[in-house]
């Protein structure tokens, strides 16, 4: 016998994933460690060849060597003049690598989680295990390829249009009339525009990433179903996105508290000790918000997989010792008592 659960928590569906799946927020962890890593290595790899390249004579390190503020800060604008082109060349360059490296990353572990994800609640939806036998490994990655390239030329779009507020700001603040509080309160709503397109542009093409490796589609055809889903199931999925999004946040100002702690208590020990510390707890800090992340998309995962309800196997009703069912709802009047029986004239039982 079947009965029906409550209204499915979408939410909590995603945050029991996480917890029941912990090797999917590793290996999240892993490939977004591994990009970050690879990042930090080769922009100190470009700054240090940027760096080779500036002739410094005998009389600057000379200057260097005295400690003069004055001094130095005119030796470094001595070094660093005439060297712009060789900076936008190596950022160039080093931007163009990491963004190679990250859409290739996050296509193949995005392509893993979800294909995992869903085959976990398509168990809880009791439905079949191999849901994508029909869909080729080729399709979703190279669909996710391109939602990821799309997402890379979306932030260098932010970037060039931080830039533009930068410049109609300065506008307000010429040199014959500068005006720099006017031109700071010019560009704070502007970039506070284009940081908000930019997080919802980001958004719609993870979501659309998701559908990309669930129906193997194309990424048109992905950011169409996404817009579908946004459209039909809105309230889900704006819940599962408040919802992780406010954790995020606890993570977040729970990790700026310890770390104002750690530097108020600076002065009681070394910089070292107090360095290391900082570090432990931004990294600790980057487990949970990738964890949270991964419970997010599980989340939306199980809005496509799970139904409103989830039916669920009723308890078997107990027997007694006599092999009869006892039934669930047992009348008070029972009606094989002699007293009540139309044949007249019954022995009285002893």
């Amino acid at each position: 016998m079947l009965t029906l659960m409550p209204q499915v928590s979408y939410t909590s569906e995603g945050f029991r994933a996480a917890f029941r799946r912990p090797s999917l927020a590793f290996a999240e962890i892993t490939w977004r460690w591994i990009v970050g890593a690879t990042t930090a290595m080769l922009s100190g790899f470009a700054l240090l060849e940027y760096l080779d390249t500036l002739p410094v004579t005998n009389g600057e390190i000379l200057f260097l060597r005295i400690k003069q503020p004055v001094l130095i800060g005119r030796v470094l604008a001595h070094i660093l003049r005439g060297s712009l082109n060789r900076v936008v060349l190596t950022g160039l360059l080093t931007a163009l690598g990491l963004a190679a490296i990250w859409i290739v990353a996050a296509s193949i572990g995005r392509a893993f989680t979800v294909r995992e994800l869903v085959g976990y609640f398509a168990d809880r939806a009791n439905a079949a295990s191999d849901i994508f036998t029909d869909v080729s490994w080729k399709r979703p990655l190279r669909a996710l390829i391109r939602l990821n390239f799309l997402r890379a030329a979306l932030a260098l779009a932010a970037m060039c249009g931080l830039v533009g507020a930068a410049i109609l700001a300065s506008f307000a603040s010429p040199e014959a009339n500068p005006q720099p509080s006017l031109a700071f309160f010019l560009f704070l709503p502007m970039a506070a525009l284009v940081g908000l397109t930019w997080w919802a542009l980001n958004w719609f093409l993870s979501l659309a990433s998701v559908l990309a490796v669930r129906e193997g589609d194309d990424p048109l055809s992905a950011m169409f179903a996404a817009v579908a889903l946004c459209r039909e199931r809105a309230g889900e999925v704006f819940a599962v996105g408040a919802w992780t999004g406010l954790a995020h946040l606890g993570a977040f100002a729970g990790a700026m508290i310890v770390v104002s702690i750690s530097l108020g208590l600076a002065a009681l020990g070394t910089w070292r000790l107090v360095v290391a510390g900082m570090v432990l707890i931004l990294l600790v800090y980057f487990s949970v918000a990738d964890w949270l992340y991964m419970a997010r998309l599980a989340g939306y995962v199980s809005i496509l997989e799970l139904p409103q309800v989830l039916p669920v196997a009723a308890s078997p009703v107990p027997m007694p010792p006599g092999g009869r069912e006892v039934s669930a709802v047992q009348s008070t009047i029972d009606f094989g008592e002699p007293i009540l029986s139309d044949v007249p004239d019954l022995p009285a039982e002893p």
